[in-house]
């Protein structure tokens, strides 16, 4: 082994110090370099074509987002008026949310616009629609994307999909746990069990804001509807 050892510094010291074997590894490297010339010049300029379009889209991205956010300005005023039909389609000068996420998708006014699209469908009723567009929405801000999963959970309950609702409120719950939304979410998916004829999981749910957030608006009516829930489930 030590032998082995010593051959191979050898190898490493004759590398580094003689000049000849230098040059002559040089000399190959050139060599290789001008019979494949046409490969590296090949390779250079697919790199440089596709840096380029990288920084290309994101930078027309960026210029999109800015002119969408610009856009969003009054579409966000009707809503806060409840002016939803102004705030969906524009009002024949300013554009509404539902053009901004159709011509701007990909950025982050057309993802907020869906956000206030469905819940405006919510509001209407439109449920499958509200689904569609609360969807496509998603935020790094836990408060609001938990939000968007409450609503997405609404909706699926309105349309009987149980299943569906059941998955979004667990998703809502457990989105940055907090003392002022969580039980609110955690009443809703007790419910949405209630309705899927879950009666175990919905009162561990109303067990959990009894024991978590007593001190939430929910608590007193978690404590009672479990006790009714448990009252049927003894008959």
């Amino acid at each position: 082994m030590a032998k082995k050892e010593t051959k191979n510094s050898e190898v490493d010291y004759e590398l580094l110090e003689n000049p000849e074997v230098i040059a002559s590894r040089l000399e190959r490297g050139e060599n290789f370099v001008r019979q494949n010339s046409k490969l590296f010049g090949g390779i250079l300029i697919a790199a440089v074509i596709v840096i380029a379009g990288i920084l290309f889209l994101q930078i027309n991205k960026q210029n999109q987002n800015e002119k969408a956010q610009a856009e969003m300005f009054q579409a966000v005023y009707y809503f806060e008026q409840n002016q939803t039909d102004l705030a969906l389609n524009g009002d024949g000068t300013n554009t509404g949310f539902l053009k901004i996420a159709d011509q701007y998708s990909g950025t982050d006014a057309a993802n907020l616009s869906n956000f206030y699209i469905g819940s405006i469908y919510l509001s209407e009723g439109q449920f499958e629609k509200a689904v569609d567009h609360l969807k496509k929405f998603s935020a790094d801000d836990y408060f609001v994307q938990a939000k968007a999963y409450s609503l997405l959970g609404d909706a699926y309950l309105e349309l009987g999909n149980t299943k569906e609702a059941i998955s979004a409120y667990k998703k809502a719950s457990t989105e940055s746990e907090n003392k002022f939304f969580t039980p609110r979410y955690l009443n809703k998916l007790a419910i949405a069990y209630e309705e899927a004829g879950d009666m175990a999981n919905a009162i561990k749910t109303y067990e959990l804001i009894e024991e978590k957030y007593f001190e939430s608006y929910e608590f007193t009516n978690a404590r009672k509807h479990k006790a009714r829930l448990e009252g049927l489930a003894s008959k």
